[in-house]
């Protein structure tokens, strides 16, 4: 018996692939999986989505570990439970952020970036052609936000795109809310892993508002705008390029 996801996340799921043409015939995708609900979720989803679908494809889930002696036992024996492919990738990022996190003013962009590449190089061990990652809605709205105010720049999360080393990475859940993957974890019971597992945790460093503070002002104007992430849902595929200050995109 698999996890029961809901109509409306399959429904979902099943445009937003059609749409941007995210998973087809023959491939073989790595699932990001850290054990958060966005993940555990998406793994859920795309086992059932490999049972409807009319074409077939493979996939892979892979937990980055960092080498902090990390404990993934519960999560491993949840995808054995479930039929779900699952292997731990050995890294050596919690070594290499002791000797350069100080120095980094945004530590969370660092075990980004290298915790992306670590699952760039699983990708090539596993043979797979495509890297699928559990971001949502929510995530492209405060990624958006978080550009414009502090980067001066109109940028988002894609559904898809290429990577410069030619994998294809696709964000199947971009177009559900969070809460959404939050109420279909919590209701089928997934082990889901928290920030304690974060690597940055374990360093004596100052906490990021920025991101919490985005996210708290999109719940501010969603609940004085009940529609805003169903019309920021449009904008983000309406976008006239002409109407603002680059001087490459005037109609003249």
């Amino acid at each position: 018996m698999g996890i029961k996801l809901s109509k409306k996340i399959m429904r979902q799921l099943g445009r937003t692939n059609a749409e941007f043409e995210l998973i087809g015939e023959g491939d073989k995708i790595l699932v990001g999986l850290s054990g958060g609900k966005d993940s555990l979720t998406l793994v859920h989803a795309l086992k059932e989505q490999q049972r409807r679908a009319p074409f077939h494809f493979d996939f892979i889930a892979v937990t980055v570990s960092y080498g902090m002696g990390e404990e993934f036992s519960t999560l491993q024996e949840h995808c054995r439970e479930y039929g779900i492919e699952h292997a731990v990738y050995e890294t050596n990022i919690y070594e290499v952020a002791g000797e350069k996190i100080r120095k980094n003013s945004s530590f969370c962009s660092f075990f980004s970036r290298m915790r992306r590449g670590s699952l760039y190089s699983a990708a090539e061990k596993y043979g797979c052609n495509k890297l699928a990652l559990g971001h949502h809605l929510d995530d492209a709205a405060e990624s958006f936000f978080m550009n414009l105010t502090y980067n001066g720049q109109m940028r988002s999360l894609a559904p898809k795109y290429r990577a410069d080393n030619g994998l294809i990475v696709i964000r199947p859940l971009i177009q559900m809310r969070e809460r959404q993957l939050a109420a279909a974890a919590k209701e089928n019971g997934m082990p889901t892993i928290g920030d304690e597992m974060c690597p940055s945790m374990r360093f004596d460093i100052k906490m990021p508002h920025a991101r919490a503070a985005m996210k708290e002002m999109l719940g501010e104007m969603e609940q004085k705008y009940p529609d805003f992430f169903v019309s920021l849902n449009a904008a983000f595929q309406n976008i006239s390029e002409a109407s603002f200050f680059d001087k490459e995109r005037f109609i003249l």
